[in-house]
């Protein structure tokens, strides 16, 4: 029988968990396909691998969690399965806030708001104001979100503050430009995972992904568990993070 002395050390021979994790994930279609299940079940299924990616996220103590959900580019495909998509967002959110809200989870979402259908709207600002004060977990969930369209609407701001004449051109830094993404004010990812083997990022995070680590799996998202979640943090402790230069830094 494992004792809390067994607990106790079993944690403190485990490396520290990666403090920001973020997640493409991919592959619920292929995984309903193989089943000869309709899409709209693998969506489904993939909403369950969420719930048990939060609770493991909490359970080992990652503090950023990052969640590529819907993409600005993912408008275009059926109308149907959009119409599935959004609605099993607004189930979660409606069956779950309560939850996450209890384990002190902070929710962030990023990307844009135009174009997105006013109840989902409606959900997300409430998830995001009732959680805005919790210290836990910070789930950031990226939704109607495109990297490309992000750092030009940075570049936008910036550009108005020149235009303004608030700063002088010579004074623009990447520091700048980053206070003025999306993620402002969130660490860079350090660990970087995409199920269902492709091997892209997909115009996600093309910006703070510059020095994360990225390990790509082989398993459909619906099939994601916490054991999936430790295996790619191991990999992730196994390499050495020199960020260019010659000397490995912590990766705790």
């Amino acid at each position: 029988m494992t004792t809390a002395g067994d607990r106790g050390a079993d944690q403190q021979a485990r490396p520290a968990s990666p403090s920001h994790v973020a997640i493409i994930m991919d592959g619920n279609g292929r995984w309903a396909a193989e089943r000869g299940l309709p899409r709209s079940e693998g969506h489904r299924c993939g909403v369950e691998a969420v719930r048990s990616s939060v609770r493991a996220a909490i359970e080992l103590e990652i503090s950023y969690l990052t969640l590529f959900s819907f993409s600005s580019e993912n408008w275009s495909r059926p109308v149907q399965e959009v119409r599935d998509l959004m609605s099993l967002l607004k189930r979660f959110i409606k069956t779950d806030l309560a939850d996450l809200h209890k384990h002190g989870v902070r929710i962030r979402v990023i990307g844009e708001r135009e174009g997105v259908e006013g109840e989902v709207v409606k959900l997300i600002e409430d998830a995001v104001a009732l959680t805005a004060d919790n210290g836990g977990l910070q789930l950031t969930v990226a939704f109607n979100y495109g990297a490309r369209k992000e750092i030009a609407a940075a570049a936008r701001h910036v550009a108005e503050l020149v235009h303004r004449g608030e700063i002088r051109p010579e004074e623009i830094t990447a520091d700048m430009l980053e206070q003025h993404l999306d993620t402002a004010g969130m660490p860079d990812p350090d660990l970087l995972i995409r199920t269902s083997g492709e091997m892209r990022l997909s115009n996600f995070l093309l910006w703070q992904c510059a020095y994360t680590e990225f390990v790509f799996l082989d398993a459909f998202w619906p099939d994601f568990t916490r054991e999936t979640l430790e295996e790619a943090i191991a990999v992730f402790h196994a390499r050495e993070r020199r960020y260019g230069g010659l000397v490995a830094r912590s990766t705790g």
